[in-house]
């Protein structure tokens, strides 16, 4: 593991039978940095951030975070390390308000123990007020203010990405992996998740790897942009650079009959192999 490295996959392979989801692959995602990871659909993208995350278990190969091995790890214990994620589908609560969702999202809760609610109400309530102010400055932050009392279910697809986003906030990590959280949001909202995303970086020192099909945002927003097809990382560098690349444009952009339409969008949608 490199100093300043706050992700390490090295050599990880996931297969289900035959089918090679992730083959060999090797990337780094730097401390303080915005890392894109890009790809035609199928190419491993997903599997790749469970297998960080601790959803699934690599057949080979190893995960470093912030220079600790922690392969195999379940994502509780990842998250209680300071790794967060989103995921392209919003998982809110949606039944609960807004603001009831970024309460629920706190780690730690007292309250959550018999033993502290009835022996140490004080220190119960101290809590709970201290969790509240910060929901409220999230809440603000993500400009959902006036989305405090709506029931989660029922606010649009973008701001339900911006409430997953404050989720991962009311945790305290020091990395967040944002799956596709452009897809089916208007360019309004887009600009001003990636805003958030940026000063988030900037003044707060987060780091993030995003995956994401939008071009264009991966183009504006991130440091440093990982090509994967087939399950491997096909190359890296600066957005600029690799739509130039020929093998990019071959996985990724079908021979470059989008690029040379001028388009900087891959074939429709789908999901990544399992």
């Amino acid at each position: 593991m490199t100093a300043g490295e706050m992700i390490r996959v090295d050599g990880v392979s996931l297969h289900f039978g035959a089918l090679k989801a992730v083959d060999d692959c090797t990337f780094a995602v730097q401390t303080g940095k915005i890392t894109g990871i890009i790809g035609p659909n199928g190419a491993g993208k997903s599997t790749i951030f469970n297998v960080i995350a601790g959803a699934l278990k690599p057949s080979f190969g190893r995960v470093h975070l912030d220079g600790e091995d922690v392969t195999g790890l379940p994502p509780y214990a990842m998250h209680a390390r300071g790794l967060l994620r989103t995921f392209q589908i919003a998982h809110e609560f949606h039944r609960m308000t807004v603001f009831e969702n970024l309460l629920a999202a706190a780690p730690d809760q007292a309250g959550e123990n018999l033993f502290h609610a009835f022996l140490r109400p004080a220190d119960v309530r101290a809590q709970e007020r201290e969790i509240r102010a910060k929901a409220e400055r999230v809440m603000h932050f993500l400009n959902l203010d006036h989305l405090a009392d709506q029931l989660a279910g029922e606010i649009s697809g973008g701001q339900k990405k911006l409430l997953e986003l404050g989720r991962a906030l009311m945790a305290d990590g020091k990395v967040i992996l944002l799956d596709e959280i452009a897809a089916g949001v208007n360019r309004t909202l887009l600009n001003d998740i990636s805003r958030r995303i940026q000063e988030l970086n900037r003044d707060y020192g987060f780091t993030f790897c995003i995956i994401e099909h939008d071009m264009d945002f991966i183009a504006d927003i991130c440091d440093h942009v990982i090509v994967m097809a087939e399950g491997q990382v096909l190359t890296e560098g600066q957005m600029h650079e690799l739509r130039k690349d020929e093998r990019v444009i071959e996985a990724y952009f079908g021979g470059g009959k989008y690029m040379s339409a001028g388009s900087d969008h891959p074939a429709p949608e789908g999901g990544d192999a399992a």
